[in-house]
């Protein structure tokens, strides 16, 4: 599986960007796809997830309510809604792919990075007046 990650750029404090991942290779829509970001000096964080199969949504308390998760038709790109920016949200987002979620998998499985089996290139989101 290959992930391209694009939409990343500078953004004023209240702003919105959105960022895509587009999977290609052997992948099905069955799989999980994932939002990660690692700031500068500071371990990657869970940012939000597309459960097995799209049928769930999870988000880390810090965007919840300001970011949204969605996949198109297809299933094979991701997408992240990222609104009322803060300057805290600056990073490198990362998207993942776990191919080894299932239906029951719960919030806190798809919140561990290491249940995502592949990961794309990352694009940096600037926050900042």
């Amino acid at each position: 599986v290959q992930l391209q990650a694009s939409g990343g750029g500078l953004v004023q404090p209240g702003g919105s960007l959105r960022l895509s991942c587009a999977a290609s290779g052997r992948f099905f829509s069955r799989y999980a796809m994932g939002w990660f970001r690692q700031a500068p000096g500071k371990e990657r964080e869970f940012v939000a997830s597309s459960g097995w199969s799209g049928r769930s949504t999870y988000y880390a308390d810090s965007v919840k309510g300001r970011f949204t998760i969605s996949r198109d038709n297809a299933g094979k790109t991701v997408y992240l809604q990222m609104n009322s920016l803060k300057p805290e949200d600056t990073a490198v987002y990362y998207c993942g792919v776990g191919a080894r979620a299932i239906l029951s998998s719960t919030g806190a499985y798809y919140s561990a990075p290491t249940t995502y089996d592949y990961w794309g290139q990352g694009t940096l989101v600037t926050v900042s007046s």
